[in-house]
C-alpha cells in the first residue's frame, strides 16, 4: 500500500462555528478512489506501526521473561507494570526473595534476567552481600542485575565484586532501566555514569599525588625509584646508573621514608599504583 498525501479532516463546531483541525490523516489514495473509509486505512496504518514495535523485540521468544525480587511488594510491582508499559520485550514476573521464587511454580524455561531492588539498603551489609551472592549462584548463566537507591562508587564496585552483570540506581528513568537490561542480557554490564565519572576523579586523584610526591625526588631517586618499580636488585640498578650499591640503598631509604613504606616492595606497590596505567612502559 502505497501512502501518497495528508488529508485533514476538519470538523465545524456547531455551537461557534470554529474550524477545528482535528487529525493528521495518512491517507491512500487508491483507497479513495475505491470509495473506502478513510478511517479504515488509518486504523491499517495503525496496526502497521504497531507490529513494526512489536518487531523491534523479534530478539526475544515469546516465552523469554525475567524476575523482579524485592520484599517490598507495591515497589516491584510498580517496577513490573512500568517495564511492561513501556514495552520491554519480555514477560515480567515477580517474587518477594530467592527462597520464594525456588518454592513456587514460575520457575520454567526462558528466564533471561534477575534484576534484585535493593532499596536504600547498604551492600556491606552481611545479609544484603550473601543474597546477591546466592542469586548469582543459583542463576549462574542468568544476567543478575542490581536495582538500587545509592550510585556511589563503593556500591557499584561492590555489587560488581559479588558477580552482578549491572547497577541500575532508581534516579535513572525507565527507557535507561531497560537499555541496561538489555545490556546485562547480551552480556554487557551496565554501571551508572556518575559512578564512572568518579572514578576517573579518584585516578586522577591519584596522578596528582604522584607528581606531588616524585616533585620531591631527586633525579637520582626518581631513577632508582623506577628501577624498584620495575623489580630490578639493588645490584642491577646501581651497575644502570653506574653508583654504588651502598648508595642505591641509600636512596631506596630515603624514597621509602618520603612514600611512608617499610620495604622495598611496598616502593614498588605504591609507586605502580600512583602511576596512571597508559603511562607505564
Amino acid at each position: 500500500m502505497k501512502y501518497m498525501d495528508y488529508k485533514i479532516i476538519r470538523k465545524k463546531h456547531q455551537t461557534w462555528g470554529i474550524i477545528m483541525d482535528l487529525i493528521h490523516v495518512p491517507v491512500n489514495t487508491n483507497a479513495l478512489s475505491e470509495g473506502r473509509d478513510v478511517r479504515e486505512d488509518a486504523k491499517e496504518n495503525s496496526l502497521l506501526l504497531k507490529s513494526a514495535n512489536e518487531n523491534k523485540f523479534s530478539k526475544y521468544s515469546i516465552d523469554d521473561y525475567l524476575v523482579i525480587m524485592d520484599k517490598r511488594a507495591l515497589d516491584r510491582e510498580c517496577l513490573a507494570q512500568a517495564l511492561t508499559t513501556h514495552h520491554i520485550g519480555l514477560k515480567v514476573k515477580t517474587c518477594g526473595s530467592l527462597q520464594e521464587w525456588q518454592a513456587s511454580d514460575k520457575h520454567v524455561p526462558g528466564l533471561r534476567a534477575v534484576l534484585i531492588n535493593t532499596g536504600n539498603r547498604n551492600l556491606d551489609d552481611d545479609e544484603l552481600s550473601t543474597e546477591i551472592c546466592e542469586l548469582v549462584a543459583a542463576f549462574h548463566n542468568i544476567a543478575v542485575v542490581v536495582v538500587a537507591d545509592h550510585d556511589d562508587l563503593t556500591s557499584v564496585l561492590r555489587a560488581l565484586e559479588l558477580g552482578v552483570q549491572g547497577y541500575i540506581p532508581t534516579t535513572v528513568g525507565v527507557e535507561i532501566c531497560m537499555q541496561a537490561i538489555e545490556l546485562a542480557i547480551a552480556g554487557g554490564k551496565f554501571v551508572p555514569a556518575s559512578s564512572v565519572l568518579a572514578l576517573r576523579k579518584l585516578v586522577g586523584g591519584r596522578s596528582d599525588e604522584f607528581r606531588h610526591i616524585t616533585t620531591s625526588f631527586t633525579a637520582r631517586q626518581s631513577a632508582v625509584a623506577e628501577g624498584l618499580r620495575r623489580g630490578k636488585a639493588n645490584k642491577i640498578i646501581a651497575y644502570e646508573l653506574n653508583l654504588c650499591e651502598s648508595t642505591v640503598k641509600v636512596h631506596i631509604r630515603n624514597i621509602m621514608k618520603k612514600l611512608g613504606a617499610t620495604n622495598r616492595t611496598e616502593v614498588a606497590y605504591k609507586i605502580s599504583d600512583m602511576i596512571p596505567r597508559e603511562s607505564r612502559l
